[in-house]
């Protein structure tokens, strides 16, 4: 793509939510992870990161776990709980509702008016 696209407000939880239901991730690994998922279009800054995940992890949406990283450092590791998965799905169908309707806008002709 080429350039990386702008992260609407309101979406950094839910795609942190999307990346460790894949699997257990520590924080580098969630950034990782995004751009993945995103096709390197989505890059999130370190800044904005870390204090999304504290707060996550205090709604009891992620749970963390000190664990071992790929390069023998001690790393925090989340997961998703319940009520983390809970909400995945619920943010997950308001934004396809919410795409679907300006797709649909977007796409309407003076045919259509």
């Amino acid at each position: 793509m080429g350039k990386t696209a702008d992260l609407l407000p309101g979406t950094l939880d839910m795609l942190i939510l999307k990346a460790v239901s894949l699997k257990p991730l520590h924080g580098y690994g969630v950034l990782q992870r995004i751009r993945q998922i995103s096709g390197d279009a989505l890059e999130i800054p370190q800044g904005s990161l870390y204090p999304a995940l504290y707060r996550l992890e205090h709604q009891d949406l992620i749970a963390a776990e000190w664990g071992q990283s790929d390069n023998n450092r001690r790393a925090k590791y989340y997961t998703l709980t319940a009520a983390g998965r809970r909400r995945l799905r619920e943010e997950t169908a308001g934004w396809n509702r919410t795409a679907s309707a300006i797709a649909a806008a977007l796409n309407a002709t003076p045919e259509e008016v």
